[in-house]
């Protein structure tokens, strides 16, 4: 099957070091079906037109946010479990009496606040100001058990920080922060697999720093999102999403553990626009369901019209990633990024147990340097049939990846498994690549 992957009608390698390097530029003649298709900026890979809201990148003023709600008797930069009781106690009666009361904004400034689990409700949004922040505390203890949805299953699990279920314009903005505080979590996760390799992300107990669920029209602007235990921004089952002008970010030197940068779940019409993502884990990630029969579970979904455009990406495993627990993604635009030594520059990961339809893809207008430019391969962690005695099979279909100029490891990093998998209509074009590696290159 990948064999015919490329139709490459000129392929032009240039020495540019004997010993370790070479520049690839390739021009292509792709169907229209793989490439015309997303030529138009109006329109998605697939040929339907982008919805004027995707033009919109204005961040969100304290003005538009409703009423200036003031949280009585908060107590800044202390962590006491008093503290962070009352605090939580407070932020969250003011929420429950606004969403009754005409709502309005929770607005955070003057310090650093420790908090446990916030439950946002409708018409209540969330403004911190320049210097101040929420501080997530360390303690699992303050993060009550809820049904919701982790790593591609709806489960009884830890709330998440900051969660906002059935919260049609649900905004998060201001250039604070909300501080997830995830080091000790970190080095117990860490230690934990040492004793136990096969330890699961869900069973070393920890939270995430954002969850919104089933809400349309969310904006998160300017806010800077920081050193969760877990995922730090997981979107599910929501319409109309914009992350604008938002930094995401894990300190990196403590070696943090699994904290995407924005997770998608079964959602549709995402933008994310001028952000800057710095963590140790894949940085845009598609969800929406894994197992044997995640085609079938009502719970699980699709994603669809996605964009990801104008950010800056410092480390992480990859910018975009489509997998693991992953069903259905369509229509999706990665463009005009910059990227600083992320390992991948974008991923098709394709879960063994999980049947999975990845189609409608470009990549455009990306510089930089990273390690890998391409990367498709199986995935086998914590697999599980579940009693199903045919393995499914996965398409990746309809990829583009054009006038992208970076520095690299390894140009084309693909493992062939057709019993797995299978890759078509993959076109690359105009693309300047200077690699040590070609990968399989046999494959071109």
């Amino acid at each position: 099957m990948f064999k015919n992957l490329l139709k490459i009608s000129a392929v032009l390698l240039v020495c540019v070091c004997a010993l370790c390097a070479c520049t690839m530029q390739t021009t292509n003649d792709c169907t229209k079906n793989a490439e015309e298709n997303a030529t138009d900026p109006n329109q998605f890979p697939d040929g339907s037109p982008i919805d004027p809201w995707f033009q919109s990148s204005e961040t969100v003023s304290l003005a538009s946010m409703g009423q200036k709600l003031v949280v009585p008797n908060l107590v800044a930069n202390n962590i006491s479990d008093e503290v962070i009781t009352q605090n939580t106690q407070n932020i969250q009666q003011t929420i429950d009496s606004a969403t009754n009361n005409g709502g309005g904004v929770i607005y955070i400034s003057g310090g650093t606040y420790s908090i446990g689990a916030l439950f946002f409700k409708p018409n209540v949004n969330l403004y911190i100001e320049e210097g101040s922040s929420l501080k997530g505390s360390e303690d699992i203890y303050f993060y009550p058990l809820v049904e919701t949805r982790i790593e591609g299953q709806t489960v009884l699990y830890y709330s998440a920080l900051i969660n906002a279920d059935k919260c049609d314009n649900f905004k998060i903005a201001g250039k604070g922060a909300i501080d997830g505080n995830g080091h000790k979590a970190w080095r117990q996760y860490h230690l934990r697999r040492t004793w136990d390799p096969e330890c699961t992300n869900k069973e070393e107990q920890r939270p995430r720093l954002l969850y919104v669920s089933n809400s349309n029209n969310v904006t998160v602007s300017e806010v800077t999102l920081k050193d969760s235990f877990y995922w730090t921004a997981h979107i599910y089952k929501c319409d109309r999403v914009k992350f604008l002008g938002a930094s995401i970010i894990s300190q990196l030197d403590e070696k943090p553990a699994s904290t995407d940068c924005i997770d998608i779940d079964a959602c549709t019409n995402v933008h994310v626009k001028n952000c800057y993502m710095h963590v140790n884990d894949d940085a845009v990630v598609m969800k929406g369901g894994k197992g044997a029969w995640a085609d079938e579970d009502p719970t699980n979904g699709f994603n669809e019209n996605i964009i990801v455009e104008d950010c800056t990406f410092g480390y992480c495993a990859s910018i975009f990633t489509c997998g693991s627990e992953s069903v259905r993604n369509k229509n999706i635009i990665l463009r005009n990024c910059t990227v600083d030594h992320p390992d991948k520059m974008f991923r098709l990961k394709f879960r063994a147990d999980t049947p999975s339809i990845y189609e409608y893809m470009t990549v455009e207008n990306i510089t930089g340097t990273a390690n890998n430019f391409l990367y498709v391969g199986p995935y086998y962690q914590f697999m599980d049939m579940q009693g199903r005695t045919d393995k499914p099979i996965s398409i990746g279909d309809h990829l583009t990846i054009r006038n992208c100029k970076l520095d690299v490891e390894t140009y084309y990093h693909v493992e062939v498994n057709d019993d797995e998998y299978i890759c078509r209509n993959f076109c690359f074009k105009n693309n300047e690549v200077t690699y040590k590696e070609p990968g399989n290159e046999n494959l071109l």
